[in-house]
């Protein structure tokens, strides 16, 4: 519920400002798997195959007000205490955990994750009311207008979303369920960038475009603002259906960015040239492997063009069943940037409420993913190479699997409880490793 709602100067159905905080706890346990090695040579990115346990907790308060007629400004600060499984070494495009940060630690941080300002210019059409919620104060929107979002936010925040598959804190709690796995979406080592996103609705149908600051170096926080140099650029065309009585939507989305990045044809070529440009010998950004035998993408980087195409389905079967599916192909030839190591993924699975045997607020999850990656990726992987996030030192190459199965259970008023059960196969793409046997529990609290 808004803040002070009940008081008369602050209406419900016309908002001039509200707040709202979440606080989520998430515990997950890795069970010992089966591997034919480990980190082979120095090479660093393997997940370790002894039981581990892991934990992100994380605390929001989202701030909205009303600067004049369409304007709106949001401020969310925010919390974040991690410790994650493998220092998040050695998982793909399914990593356990959607809250999990590449620069966090079990030390509390704070930070700024939005604060940014929209402008709405109403164009007609028909009238709705829009509820009061976290970053969305409550009025009156017509089905044709055009918003204008710049600041800080996440790419995901606009981009990709999906009724069943994308509000992490209540439905599953793998990665690959957040967005598209191979979507390597403009952010920092925290997930946020600082962009402009124009959007366009005309009835059923909307279209965005947005274009966002990447981080100067591969998977690193801080972000490079030349943003005519280097870009991460996206366009997504949606539109909202009736099908068989119940609704449904289907968007398609382009990303093309701009980044100082490495290919993996380039490194593979420069350490053949050049055996001392190996992953030891190079002084510039670098992911600190140990295995003098393999090639590095810090001696490849330059600027380079990196493209991928999606598409994300969402459809209600019943009034409390609910279906999506997402596909993503990028084009594999460089390194991830900022999101996960996955060059092409899908994602689907089914929701359903808790209404046949009487829990109206519960929800029953089950969902599938799959990520590849490109042919000259791996190969880089089993010289030795590694990117962010995996390389065993060699590869035995399938496509990482992951099933996640998840029961929100409401339990008081904005208290939320979770159990959930992850099932992956070929961690890092390697099938001489695993599977893993991953088991979570969630708690997630609203006020």
């Amino acid at each position: 519920m808004g803040v002070l709602s009940d008081l008369d100067w602050h209406d419900l159905k016309d908002e001039r400002w509200n707040a709202y905080s979440q606080a989520t706890y998430i515990s997950s346990f890795k069970d010992r798997f089966s591997a034919a090695y480990t980190n082979l040579n120095g090479t660093p990115n393997s997940l370790r195959p002894n039981a581990e346990r892991s934990f992100t907790a994380t605390f929001t308060s989202y701030i909205g007000l009303k600067t004049w007629m369409g304007g709106e400004f949001y401020l969310a600060p925010e919390m974040i205490s991690e410790t994650p499984l493998s220092g998040l070494k050695g998982i793909g495009g399914s990593i356990q955990n959607f809250e999990l940060q590449k620069n966090g630690s079990a030390s509390s941080t704070w930070y700024l994750s939005r604060a940014f300002y929209t402008q709405t210019l109403s164009l007609g059409g028909k009238s709705s009311e829009v509820d009061s919620s976290a970053l969305q104060l409550a009025g009156a929107v017509e089905s044709r207008r055009f918003i204008v979002t710049a600041g800080h936010l996440s790419v995901i925040d606009i981009f990709d979303k999906n009724i069943y598959a994308g509000d992490l804190r209540h439905q599953f709690l793998n990665m690959a369920f957040m967005t598209n796995a191979a979507y390597d979406f403009a952010a920092d080592a925290r997930g946020y960038s600082w962009g402009m996103v124009g959007e366009y609705y005309f009835d059923n149908w909307a279209f965005r475009f947005g274009r966002f600051a990447t981080p100067k170096s591969p998977n690193d926080e801080p972000l490079n603002f030349d943003i005519f140099n280097f870009y991460g650029d996206q366009a997504e065309l949606e539109h909202k259906h009736i099908l068989k009585g119940q609704p449904g939507a289907l968007k398609v989305l382009v990303y093309r960015n701009r980044e100082r990045s490495g290919a993996f044809s380039d490194a593979i070529t420069a350490f053949q040239v050049d055996p001392n440009k190996n992953a030891t010998t190079c002084t510039a950004f670098n992911y600190g492997s140990d295995n003098a035998s393999a090639p590095d993408l810090c001696w490849a980087r330059k600027p380079n063009i990196k493209i991928g195409v999606g598409f994300n389905l969402e459809q209600s079967i019943t009034q409390d069943i609910g279906v999506f599916f997402r596909g993503m192909y990028s084009d594999g030839k460089t390194e991830v940037y900022s999101y996960t190591s996955s060059d092409r993924s899908i994602s689907f699975g089914a929701a359903m409420k808790g209404l046949r045997w009487g829990r109206k607020k519960d929800t029953l999850g089950l969902g599938y993913a799959q990520s590849w990656i490109s042919s000259r990726h791996v190969t880089y992987l089993n010289m030795g190479g590694i990117d962010g996030f995996i390389g065993d030192g060699k590869i035995n190459y399938k496509p990482e699997q992951v099933v996640d199965i998840y029961y929100q259970c409401h339990v008081i008023n904005s208290v939320w409880m979770s159990l959930d059960y992850q099932h992956l196969a070929n961690p890092a793409y390697n099938s001489d490793r695993g599977p893993v046997d991953i088991y979570g529990a969630r708690v997630h609290l609203e006020f």
